[in-house]
């Protein structure tokens, strides 16, 4: 008897974890990005009363006798399928259709990559998150409500022969352009100042040859020795737009009036979606479970931008990031984003099924009930039991 009462308690407690979730998966029906979870059932150890047999020559075969003591938390599993769209009106709110994550994180996670193969570690450093909410703010920089910035690949100039924006390999912070003077224009005129891998100035950080950054104003030459370059300040855009096949975000220049390619979102692809790790405030990490966390551009949008390894231009033998810098192998851009695409003016509602979670609010508290009844009826017949002697 004290065995089916072991076995109520476990059931009492697993019921209780389950309720758990459910309260969690209530709680966050309108959360942005939202991902339900659901717990496993499984059972817990056997007593084994009598083996069984396959039968003898004499006798036939029989089934083992066991006794199970209730029920453990087998797993708590997450379901990362797309949600629904939900409409807010706002150009730099991004949904993702399809797999894959935004890497969000500081600004100065960009500078640990060396395109190495070290790499694939280093971006485990940015967070991963379906939640979309983003904004350019006063620093030029697209950001999340957190203050973490946007990673992808930023436009350093236009073709003249084509016409088309050149974009760099180099994982780096989503960001505007500078501003500043038109060289050799004596009216005063304004030009876009792009993100280069030139140093300017005798006080640039050696550092960053080879490593983009902002295009830095020339330090004058009667400037104090040791005199650092600034970097241009930040051009002004309005009218932002996002191309829902290449994650391309486009805004028109006020500082120039023209329609000016800003760069293209990157996407975080893992082997498996469903094993990356909360790490609270939507945000996720590729841990143990997840697999290998890589890079792509949203529709396979590489190709169209020579872009095909990731920090290509930062590979080891080639300090200045030139043209003979040699591919790291594990650092190709992915191409399994070619179906996976941004709808923007919105983001991703929760994956809470508010009609289900109440459907299993209530079989929990039943089973619950339950348990609770085998625990009443265990401690009635052990009272039983000890009347016997009066």
């Amino acid at each position: 008897m004290t065995g089916a009462m072991y076995a109520a308690i476990a059931g009492l407690r697993t019921h209780m974890q389950n309720l758990n979730v459910i309260g969690n998966n209530v709680a966050n029906v309108n959360t942005y990005g939202y991902k339900a979870s659901r717990s496993v059932f499984r059972t817990s150890i056997y007593t084994t009363l009598s083996g069984g047999s396959d039968g003898t020559n004499t006798v036939g075969g029989k089934n083992p006798s066991q006794i199970g003591y209730g029920s453990n938390l087998g797993s708590v599993d997450i379901d990362m399928s797309t949600g629904n769209y939900a409409v807010t009106g706002k150009a730099t709110d991004m949904m993702i259709d399809g797999d894959g994550f935004f890497m969000v994180g500081d600004k100065t996670i960009a500078d640990t990559f060396d395109g190495s193969a070290n790499d694939m570690n280093a971006f485990t450093a940015l967070n991963l998150t379906r939640v979309g909410n983003f904004e350019f703010k006063a620093d030029g920089y697209l950001t999340n409500n957190d203050g973490q910035v946007v990673y992808g690949f930023l436009c350093t100039g236009i073709d003249a022969a084509t016409g088309k924006a050149i974009f760099s390999d180099q994982l780096v912070p989503i960001r505007f352009p500078g501003v500043g003077a038109k060289a050799g224009d004596a009216d005063g005129a304004l030009e876009l100042k792009w993100p280069t891998t030139a140093v300017a100035g005798d006080g640039a950080d050696a550092g960053a040859v080879g490593r983009l950054h902002d295009a830095m104003k020339p330090v004058a030459d009667d400037a104090p020795a040791g005199t650092e370059a600034e970097p241009y300040p930040k051009a002004k855009f309005s009218s932002i737009t996002v191309d829902g096949k290449t994650g391309v975000i486009s805004g028109i220049c006020s500082d120039t009036s023209e329609q000016v390619v800003i760069g293209a979102v990157a996407i975080g692809l893992v082997t498996n979606p469903n094993g990356v790790t909360s790490i609270g405030n939507n945000y996720y990490k590729a841990g143990e479970g997840s697999g290998d966390l890589s890079v792509a551009l949203f529709g396979g949008a590489g190709d169209d931008m020579n872009i095909t390894y990731v920090n290509q231009s930062l590979a080891q033998g080639d300090a200045n990031g030139g043209d003979d810098a040699e591919p790291v192998d594990g650092l190709r851009l992915r191409k399994g984003a070619k179906n996976a695409s941004i709808i923007s003016n919105g983001l991703e509602m929760s994956k809470t099924d508010l009609a289900q979670e109440i459907s299993q609010m209530i079989l929990t508290q039943r089973g619950y009930q339950a348990n609770t009844r085998i625990i009443t009826v265990t401690d009635s017949m052990l009272e039983e039991l000890v009347n016997m002697k009066r």
